[in-house]
């Protein structure tokens, strides 16, 4: 890769990773005006996810570590797909009945940021990157596609479960 191409990977992991890590630490620590956990648990069990504790947790840590491993380059594939997870669940539960547009809540900016972790993940963090300095080298581009599917399994098991259980509790009550 070129100089100025490892440079914009750069920059675009270091806006991307910092944003999503914020986001993280609004959810974990009550940062930055973040509810904190309490206020997240509560946004996941109005969602419906279930248990509403677990998938707080889950959502949470993705985006903190995530952010932080695409910040840092460390991971990527990893920290990629965990992210596109966080992305797709904020999608199909906060913002498809929204439609597109960022300004009606769809899912406009989910689904960017959910793009750049794609790109990030499927290109490698570049030339300056914590994978590079260490020499950690994953198989590629088989660890992005195990995370990527495993990342699929996480997020369908989120959305189906809960939904099959609020049937089955109608349908017994």
């Amino acid at each position: 890769m070129s100089t100025t191409v490892n440079i914009g990977l750069l920059i675009l992991r270091t806006v991307v990773g910092l944003l999503f890590a914020g986001h993280g630490a609004q959810k974990l620590f009550g940062w930055f005006g973040g509810r904190g956990m309490a206020g997240h648990t509560g946004i996941m069990e109005r969602l419906g996810m279930s248990p509403a504790l677990f998938w707080a947790w889950i959502s949470a840590l993705a985006e903190f570590l995530g952010g932080l491993g695409l910040l840092f380059g460390l991971l990527t594939p990893l920290a990629a797909s965990a992210l596109i997870g966080t992305m797709l669940v904020a999608i199909v539960k906060v913002h498809w009945a929204k439609g597109v547009w960022n300004g009606n809540g769809g899912f406009e900016f989910p689904l960017t940021m959910a793009s750049v972790a794609f790109v990030v993940g499927l290109t490698g963090p570049g030339f300056y990157s914590l994978d590079r300095a260490i020499g950690l080298r994953l198989p590629e581009p088989a660890t992005y596609l195990v995370a990527l599917l495993a990342m699929l399994v996480v997020v369908a098991v989120g959305l189906v479960v809960p939904s099959v259980r609020r049937h089955a509790h109608r349908t017994v009550s």
